[in-house]
């Protein structure tokens, strides 16, 4: 069983920034893709930002040049650097963690952000 904790969430005004945190419990970090998704109020969840075991990134277009996804395997954790926040961006964010080929799938709590106008 893995367990995920997110931190970071607030409120902030448009234009500012914040840092995302997601710690995950198990030994299986190092070797899983990890996600960033967010769900706004009557939205579906989307997809933010991922990033696999190696390293390799995807954005969605619409934080692509503005959030950074990293990973530090040594801390079990991922990160969401946002910057140039806009309104649009107000969502709860949730963490993932994947693992295709042993059937993998975890979730964190989510974490609310808030951006003002």
């Amino acid at each position: 069983q893995v367990q995920l904790v997110e931190s970071g969430g607030g409120l902030v005004q448009a234009g500012g920034s914040l840092r995302l945190s997601c710690v995950a419990s198990g030994s299986i970090f190092s070797i899983a893709a990890m996600g960033w998704y967010r769900q706004a109020p009557g939205k579906q969840r989307e997809l933010v930002a991922r990033i696999t075991s190696s390293g390799r990134t995807n954005y969605a277009d619409s934080v692509k040049a503005r959030f950074t996804i990293s990973r530090d395997n040594r801390k079990n954790t991922v990160y969401l650097q946002m910057n140039s926040l806009k309104p649009e961006d107000t969502a709860v964010y949730y963490c993932n963690l994947a693992h295709t080929g042993l059937g993998l799938n975890y979730w964190g709590q989510g974490t609310q952000v808030t951006v003002s106008s």
